[in-house]
């Protein structure tokens, strides 16, 4: 049953100027967020606000565009610090996306204290930026990367974690959502284990910061990453979170700008944190605009969102169930946001173009989740995810899409 909410969809959707136009002469239909989420008029003005009236390098400008735009800047962080209940702006370091936050917690904290035969402990589940990192680091360090089987339904088998975890694993990193089955992972469980085996733990949170409450302390949480485009927010902005007494230890990951206090010949004396990590001109507009979209969904409130998308995604499974011809893929217990599905003897990618030519997007393919296709035993997915802008209708546009495409395929 879903659950009774004070939330108004259509007045949010009103906030969201990309809902006006028409795709193929259909009102669009927008179960794509999972890619990227779009963003509400709030954001985009705030971007080219700052463009058109305030848009200066920051940090060191005594002028008053500089102080402006930094001050736009560094309040993005405190907006960030706040929504993940960071204990300092110290620990909140802008990166362009979850993608090089994994890669610069890789280089920074785990390579240097890697050796051979050691082992880095990550799921079957991961998206393909919480995978590739570590095989590159493991090749480099001669140590070893082990997986956390799924089982049918797409949950993390607990007891192999606890079978896998031993003396030598250093490090475990672990999506906080799969992207590719929306699977809920138990995160705070997997947390405490690894900390008791004396191992850290990162958190890829690129579809858990969007879809769940974060509080990297209550989580106590080595390291939680996300990306701004997925929080509706703008592309090439990301976030690291770390705590402090780790990122202090860490090596600059890339040298140069705002990450140096004095460069000489003889050697250079690193920036305090955060910005030791912030090296050359950041993307400021992408902060201020991630910021901006912190507010947004503050005013609109995260909890509302959330219990909003459980009841969009109950829908969806229970209309996507009543289809024959369609199979869910990953049947998790806790689930969030999204379903992938297939239908038998139709490819994703010609059921992405179908529903295309009826307004709808969707994202087809293997989701840069490749051994999760492999898992199943199928190339590919259609996936519809959601955002707080979706709608029952959108659901039942997407369910007669499926029926026509069926009755095509006949």
């Amino acid at each position: 049953m879903t659950s009774e909410i004070n939330f108004n969809v259509e007045e949010v959707r009103s906030n969201f100027p990309i809902f006006k136009r028409l795709v193929n002469n259909k009102s669009l239909c927008y179960l794509d967020s999972g890619a990227s989420s779009q963003q509400p008029s709030c954001v985009i003005d705030s971007v080219c606000n700052l463009h058109k009236n305030q848009y200066s390098n920051i940090h060191r400008g005594v002028h008053l565009l500089s102080m402006e735009s930094t001050s736009l800047y560094e309040s993005a962080r405190g907006k960030v610090r706040d929504f993940i209940n960071a204990s300092s702006l110290k620990e909140v370091i802008f990166t362009r996306g979850a993608t090089e936050s994994i890669n610069l917690v890789a280089q920074s904290q785990v390579r240097p204290n890697l050796q051979k035969g050691d082992e880095v402990l990550i799921s079957h589940m991961e998206h393909h930026s919480n995978i590739v990192p570590w095989q590159i680091i493991c090749d480099q360090s001669q140590a070893n990367l082990k997986v956390i089987p799924i089982n049918d339904k797409g949950e993390i088998d607990i007891n192999e974690f606890k079978l896998l975890i031993n003396e030598k694993t250093k490090f475990v990193s672990i999506t906080h959502i799969s992207n590719a089955l929306g699977t809920v992972n138990p995160i705070k469980e997997i947390i405490s284990l690894s900390h008791n085996n004396g191992s850290l733990v990162l958190v890829d949170g690129a579809q858990g910061a969007p879809h769940s409450i974060v509080d990297v302390q209550d989580l106590d949480v080595d390291f939680y990453v996300f990306s701004g485009h997925k929080l509706y927010g703008p592309t090439g902005i990301g976030i690291l979170y770390g705590k402090k007494d780790l990122l202090e230890k860490m090596p600059p990951y890339q040298g140069g700008g705002d990450m140096i206090l004095s460069v000489r010949f003889e050697g250079t004396e690193y920036n305090e944190l955060p910005y030791k990590f912030e090296a050359g001109t950041p993307n400021i507009s992408g902060a201020v605009g991630l910021g901006k979209a912190i507010d947004f969904i503050n005013d609109v409130g995260l909890s509302k969102i959330i219990k909003h998308e459980d009841n969009l995604l109950e829908y969806a499974i229970s209309e996507l169930k009543k289809i024959p011809e369609v199979k869910i893929i990953g049947n998790a217990k806790n689930k969030a946001a999204l379903v992938s599905f297939i239908i038998e003897n139709i490819h994703p990618h010609d059921l992405g173009q179908f529903f295309d030519q009826d307004g709808i997007a969707i994202r087809a393919g293997h989701h840069c989740a490749q051994p999760v296709m492999e898992r199943y035993g199928i190339p590919a997915t259609a996936r519809a995810s959601f955002g707080m802008y979706n709608t029952f209708s959108d659901i039942d546009r997407l369910i007669n899409s499926i029926k026509n495409v069926i009755g095509i395929f006949k």
